[in-house]
């Protein structure tokens, strides 16, 4: 760990988004070193952004950055979002090449790569199985059709209609009390292949605005049942988001745009 800086460089971007005020919020801030935890903790809890990136250069030859994120409250396995955003920094930051690798610490090297006008995400795709109904579905304010789990605390909750997933009033306490999980209603989609709504109140993110990760889980999910490797999703929050989702062998690629919001400094002390 380093001595703390005074200040540090600060970006805001939104994700999945083709114009400012849409898509996920990120802030993506690049650091020459590792800072102690609880900075870093403490800096996503200030934003106070579903994700803060962290990234920090690679001196492995798999990879190179170093990338991490925190929520308000707790630092996260993978996020999807932030790590498109993290590409979109390098390469409007002098990055050479079309292609980023980020190491991360639980799910392996994540890519970005330039995908034409957009930005095409890979992250490792979680295929979820068939369960019973657990109890704790009538927390979500209605019963949906089918429940498939992926053993990360990943949640598929299938309901027949969009209609079904928009009309959800959910119980964040009661689904925060069951811990840093992931619950993805989703159904058929209106304007595009598939719709969802993503609800992660137990890591302090009560509904997500776009979650890559949770699109991991997804689009295997969907390509089996569509028949089809690659479809449209939207992600049905307040702000709402489009990704273009394809199930590549074992991985989930995600594209999308990106927009950078705000450049400035963060002040430490």
């Amino acid at each position: 760990m380093t001595q703390l800086p005074a200040t540090l460089p600060y970006c805001h971007i939104d994700a999945f988004a083709d114009r400012p005020f849409t898509g996920n919020q990120a802030a993506v801030m690049p650091l020459d070193a590792w800072l102690d935890d609880a900075v870093l903790q403490a800096i996503g809890e200030e934003n106070n952004f579903a994700e803060t990136a962290f990234i920090v250069p690679s001196d492995s030859e798999d990879a190179d950055y170093e990338l991490r994120w925190f929520t308000p409250a707790v630092e996260i396995a993978m996020c999807g979002h932030a790590t498109l955003a993290s590409g979109h920094y390098a390469f409007e930051n002098g990055f050479a090449g079309d292609t980023v690798r980020f190491a991360t610490r639980k799910a392996g090297v994540l890519v970005v790569t330039r995908d034409g006008d957009r930005l095409a995400l890979s992250l490792p795709a979680y295929a979820p199985s068939p369960a019973p109904l657990p109890d704790w579905t009538s927390a979500l304010g209605a019963l949906p059709a089918e429940y498939h789990v992926y053993p990360g605390d990943y949640h598929v909750l299938l309901f027949d209609h969009a209609d079904d997933v928009a009309a959800l009033a959910p119980d964040m306490k009661a689904l925060a009390a069951l811990g840093d999980h992931q619950f993805i209603c989703t159904a058929p989609g209106k304007d595009t292949d598939v719709l969802s709504r993503v609800l992660v109140p137990g890591a302090g993110v009560d509904e997500d605005s776009v979650t890559g990760s949770a699109h991991a889980v997804l689009t295997p999910f969907w390509a089996a049942r569509l028949g089809r490797s690659s479809f449209t999703a939207f992600q049905a929050s307040k702000r709402g988001g489009l990704l273009h989702c394809t199930l590549d062998s074992d991985r989930a690629v995600l594209g999308g745009h990106c927009v950078t919001v705000v450049t400035g400094t963060f002040r430490l002390r």
